[in-house]
């Protein structure tokens, strides 16, 4: 295992390839195969093949739909569609400014050429730059699997590192986003140790205001502080019914640091974690704001 992690060239052991025409036909090896690796872009499962991390006896190719449509109940992306295309939709850029700022963010651009939305959900890392945007713009999950479709808020699709709700016949089709509401204001932070490294901190903010500016709803997530992404909910709760004022701005970039579980790793130490996780809030919160405003 120590050679794998440390030569440049790819020692793979064999494996047997399947390429499924459609999504139930997936599902179907899927619950055949019950330890099979899926297949997507690959950026996740071949370094983890690579360094021996995993060793599938079954691949599958995952051939799902890619595409991204705005909808009467809002924005649906296809599992399969590329982190790139993503970055360069225009809707996404307007609309969902936090999901946009997060995946520019992510590797190289060859690698967002390759890398699905899917495929950055379902590795499950607590890291995953995704995760935080999403969540705090509602989204929910299709999956398909052999008895059928069901639909689960992402809040409830992590269950660990590396863990999701997905049984080993299942697989995530789709990704829904409600429409935002009008004065609604969404943003993304990232700390890392270099441009293309995962995220030592990550945070997401999405605010919405009424009309007296006074902050009607308010949600925090937050990436790589936690076994899984996580929803500062009780920090959110300080900003709600209030102008964001330097004492409420306090309040609730200070509560962040009491609602995360860091800890120490080769990225950072937990305590560092916990003392720039109240910065970067402050810093998404108020950037949230001046786009709800407008600004």
């Amino acid at each position: 295992m120590y050679t794998n992690q440390i030569n440049t060239r790819i020692l793979y052991p064999s494996f047997e390839y399947f390429e499924p025409k459609t999504p139930e036909e997936t599902a179907a090896l899927l619950a055949k195969y019950k330890d099979a690796a899926i297949l997507a872009g690959g950026t996740d499962l071949f370094i983890k093949m690579k360094q021996g991390l995993i060793e599938p006896k079954v691949i599958i190719r995952v051939k799902q739909p890619s595409f991204i449509e705005e909808r009467p109940d809002g924005f649906h992306i296809g599992a399969a569609t590329k982190l790139r295309t993503i970055e360069k939709s225009e809707a996404v850029i307007a609309k969902f400014q936090a999901l946009f700022e997060a995946i520019r963010v992510i590797g190289s651009v060859q690698i967002r050429h390759m890398a699905t939305l899917g495929g950055n959900i379902c590795n499950a890392s607590p890291a995953a730059d995704t995760a935080p945007p999403l969540l705090v713009m509602g989204a929910e999950v299709k999956i398909l699997g052999a008895n059928g479709t069901r639909t689960v808020a992402l809040k409830d699709f992590f269950l660990g590192p590396g863990k999701t709700v997905l049984s080993k016949s299942e697989i995530l089709t789709e990704v829904h986003i409600p429409t935002p509401r009008p004065h609604t204001g969404t943003s993304f932070i990232r700390l890392s140790r270099a441009s293309m490294d995962i995220a030592k901190i990550s945070i997401a903010v999405m605010l919405q205001l009424d009309t007296n500016k006074r902050i009607s709803d308010a949600r925090i997530a937050l990436g790589s502080v936690a076994p899984t992404p996580i929803m500062a909910n009780k920090s959110a709760d300080l900003l709600k019914g209030n102008r964001l004022t330097r004492e409420t701005l306090n309040q609730a970039s200070q509560s962040v640091a009491g609602e995360i579980r860091p800890i120490t790793d080769i990225r950072g130490t937990a305590e560092y974690r916990k003392e720039v996780s109240h910065v970067i809030a402050r810093d998404a919160i108020e950037l949230a704001n001046r786009r709800a405003e407008g600004s």
